[in-house]
């Protein structure tokens, strides 16, 4: 089964998905620097109106654009944030945090997971930044710390996701099933289904896929 995820910002777009194949919407706001937590109200609304379509909201927790590592005042307000979203009933948080040198920052991750109560996690694009020679090992980092899900692009430097096939069918043969691997950056309606069979996932994530 094909799973596609709309990227929404706020509330905007969502009538439109009624009726169609979309599936889940990850939900943020400021898509402008890449997606940033969406207001308490957003999140009550948006989750209340996909549900009552049958589509399942991942909530993006990221209290500003620009990079990924965050200090002890940024990982308090996200776990604050992470809070309110599993409690506005979330189906899944979508984050991430990397060291200073692009490695996934397994202790800022640990002080969040508490919050998380066991929702599905799903670490963002960031995942792009770890150098290429390493991503196999953060994968494995990924899955022992309990992320369900991993969406990424494949490489931050090749900006076309098709220059990035034999790379992502590596990641998606070295997960072998123990984490979701979810295609972004690029992806839409016209281009997915020929992107999916070359790597033989079946999850895709963008805002071009209505």
């Amino acid at each position: 089964m094909i799973t596609k995820e709309f990227c929404a910002e706020n509330l905007t777009d969502l009538h439109r998905l009624v009726g169609t194949d979309i599936t889940r919407v990850e939900l943020c706001d400021n898509l402008a620097v890449g997606g940033t937590t969406p207001s308490y109200g957003v999140i009550k609304e948006a989750a209340r109106f996909l549900h009552d379509n049958q589509i399942s909201v991942a909530t993006m927790i990221r209290p500003r654009g620009g990079d990924f590592v965050y200090n002890d005042i940024e990982l308090r307000i996200m776990e604050e944030d992470i809070l309110h979203a599993v409690e506005l009933e979330s189906d899944a948080l979508v984050f991430g945090c990397l060291t200073p040198d692009n490695r996934i920052d397994i202790e800022a991750i640990e002080q969040l997971l508490p919050a998380c109560q066991g929702v599905d996690m799903v670490f963002h694009m960031a995942f792009d930044l770890v150098p290429i020679a390493e991503q196999t090992t953060a994968l494995d980092q990924l899955i022992e710390l309990g992320f369900k899900r991993l969406l990424l692009h494949g490489s931050e430097k090749r900006h076309n996701i098709f220059d990035n096939i034999d790379h992502i069918k590596t990641l998606i043969s070295h997960a072998d099933g123990r984490i979701e691997i979810l295609l972004g950056g690029g992806v839409n309606k016209t281009n997915y289904a020929d992107l999916l069979a070359q790597t033989g996932t079946n999850q895709v994530h963008g805002t071009g896929l209505l």
